[in-house]
C-alpha cells in the first residue's frame, strides 16, 4: 500500500507520535485523531492532519464519516490505564465500533496495535489491576479476527523509551514476551502497512537482531 490515505486513531499517543512523521516521510497522506484540543500543534509538527474527535462517544456512523476518503486505519487508542469502565469503553467498545465503521466506510485495510498476551485465554487474575485491560484487548481482536477486513494485529511486548534498532524477533520464530522500543513499534505498524504478508495475521514480536522488512516478510511469517 504505497502513498496511501492513512488515518491513526490514538494519533497523540507515544507510539503514534513516532509512527505519524515515519508514515509522511514515507509518502503517504495521513490523519492522526486524538481527543484533546490542545495537542493540535504537537501532532501537526509530525506532517499528519490533526483531527480532533472523542472516538469514546462517537457511533459506528460518526466514525464512519471521519474514517471515510482513507485507504487503512491504524488503532493506536486506548484508555490509558484509567478506570476499568473506560478501559472496556476505549480499548474494547470504542476499537469494535471502529472496525464496524472502517467497514461501513468502504476501507479494508485496519491494523490493531495490541499487546504481546491479548488472547482470550490471558489468565490474568480477576482481581488484578491489569485484568480489564486485558480483557479489553482480548476481546477486541477477537472481533476483529471475525472479520473480513484486511486485517492485521500487532503484539508489542514491554514498551520502552530506547532509541530505535530496526530490529525485532516475531514469536512466529520463537521469540517469548520481552521489551521492544515504542519506536521500533512504530517502524513496525509503519512497514505493516505495505507488506501483504501481514494480512490475516497476529504478529507477536519484542526486540531481536531480525531487520523488521525480513521478520514480517512472508518467508518469516509463513
Amino acid at each position: 500500500m504505497e502513498n496511501a490515505r492513512v488515518l491513526v486513531v490514538g494519533g497523540h499517543g507515544k507510539v503514534a507520535l513516532l509512527l505519524l512523521p515515519l508514515l509522511v516521510e514515507s509518502g503517504h497522506q495521513v490523519g492522526a485523531v486524538f481527543r484533546n484540543p490542545a495537542h493540535r500543534d504537537e501532532v501537526a509538527e509530525t506532517g499528519a492532519d490533526p483531527l480532533v474527535a472523542d472516538v469514546e462517544k462517537l457511533g459506528v456512523e460518526e466514525l464512519a464519516e471521519l474514517f471515510r476518503g482513507h485507504d487503512a486505519i491504524v488503532w493506536s487508542a486506548g484508555a490509558g490505564g484509567g478506570s476499568p469502565a473506560r478501559t472496556y469503553a476505549v480499548d474494547r467498545d470504542a476499537a469494535i465500533r471502529s472496525m464496524e465503521a472502517t467497514a461501513r466506510a468502504g476501507i479494508r485495510r485496519f491494523v490493531m496495535v495490541s499487546y504481546f498476551g491479548s488472547q482470550i485465554d490471558h489468565g490474568i487474575p480477576e482481581d488484578s489491576g491489569f485484568f480489564p485491560y486485558a480483557e479489553a484487548k482480548a476481546a477486541a481482536d477477537a472481533y476483529l479476527e471475525r472479520t473480513e477486513l484486511d486485517w492485521t494485529i500487532l503484539g508489542p511486548s514491554r514498551l520502552t523509551s530506547d532509541l530505535p534498532t530496526g530490529r525485532i524477533e516475531t514469536a512466529n520464530t520463537g521469540a517469548t514476551s520481552g521489551s521492544v522500543s515504542r519506536a521500533d513499534v512504530a517502524a513496525v505498524v509503519a512497514r505493516t502497512l505495505v507488506e501483504p504478508a501481514t494480512i490475516g495475521r497476529t504478529i507477536r514480536f519484542n526486540a531481536g537482531a531480525t531487520a523488521i522488512a525480513d521478520a514480517l516478510s512472508e518467508s518469516d511469517l509463513a
